[in-house]
């Protein structure tokens, strides 16, 4: 009787959904195969479009130069550095601005409309103020995390159900047992998804920064290869960090389950 029933429910159960998958492979080898053919068509200025064997041996040779993982650590330490100052600054203020309403009011606006401004603008002040070194590229990585972190905080302490704030109040809790009660695990999902976002801008600010005036890392790397007119070496250094981007989010994607998970 039991087998039969578990006949029945493997019957019932739906079959895997394989076309998403089929889609995304046939729209990456439609996007390759268009490469390829560009590439060989003659129709750009030569070499502005290498082929992808071409790339593919420039990667390996990437992957193969010890100085190449200098660079990048050198870069993902910038990154790191700027999501923790920026993100952490979001956090802070976004608390702040959710939890004070007068404080909400006057200073929200101020971040909307600054959010989507272009970030490059303050590097020459960014300079004057750090110099020419790390800082300024940390720097810029963290006024670039900030934004979205805090007005994704700020979106997030709007939808915390107000009666677990007037239990903690009723209770006459702390500023500092809210946010650690209260505030902060019902922020969880907004900050992961601030932070998230946060990296990414992070990663391009700091990286555009490299680009403009640096000695060392990947956005050094990539500018160097442009103005050498490397574009296999360009083309390579573009795929790896577009795959340790994907391997990121990736990873935070799957912490962000496993707390769900963990929370059910």
């Amino acid at each position: 009787m039991a087998q039969t029933g578990a006949m029945i429910a493997a019957k019932r159960a739906p079959a895997a959904d394989w076309r998403p998958a089929l889609l995304r492979v046939a729209t990456i080898a439609a996007v390759l195969s268009g490469w390829e053919i560009l590439a060989r068509s003659g129709w750009l200025f030569r070499d502005v479009v290498p082929g992808l064997s071409a790339i593919g041996a420039a990667v390996a040779g990437l992957l193969a130069d010890s100085s190449f993982y200098g660079h990048l650590g050198w870069t993902l330490f910038e990154i790191v550095m700027a999501l923790c100052i920026g993100g952490g600054a979001g956090l802070l203020v976004g608390l702040m601005l959710g939890a004070i309403p007068l404080l909400g009011r006057a200073y929200e606006p101020i971040l909307t409309y600054l959010g989507p401004t272009p970030k490059i603008i303050f590097f020459p002040v960014m300079l004057l103020a750090f110099g020419v070194g790390p800082g300024s590229k940390i720097a810029m990585g963290a006024i670039s995390c900030f934004f979205p972190v805090a007005l994704s905080i700020v979106a997030g302490m709007r939808a915390i159900d107000s009666t677990l704030i007037k239990v903690g109040r009723s209770f006459r809790a702390s500023s500092g047992q809210m946010v650690a009660k209260i505030y902060l695990p019902a922020l969880r999902d907004p900050a992961i998804n601030g932070l998230r976002l946060g990296l990414g801008i992070a990663t391009i600010g700091t990286l555009l920064a490299e680009t403009k005036l640096s000695n060392r890392g990947a956005g050094y790397l990539i500018i160097n290869a442009f103005t050498t007119f490397n574009m296999p070496r360009m083309y390579a250094l573009l795929v790896v960090l577009f795959l340790l981007a994907i391997a990121a989010n990736a990873f935070a994607s799957s912490f962000s389950a496993s707390l769900n998970a963990a929370r059910r």
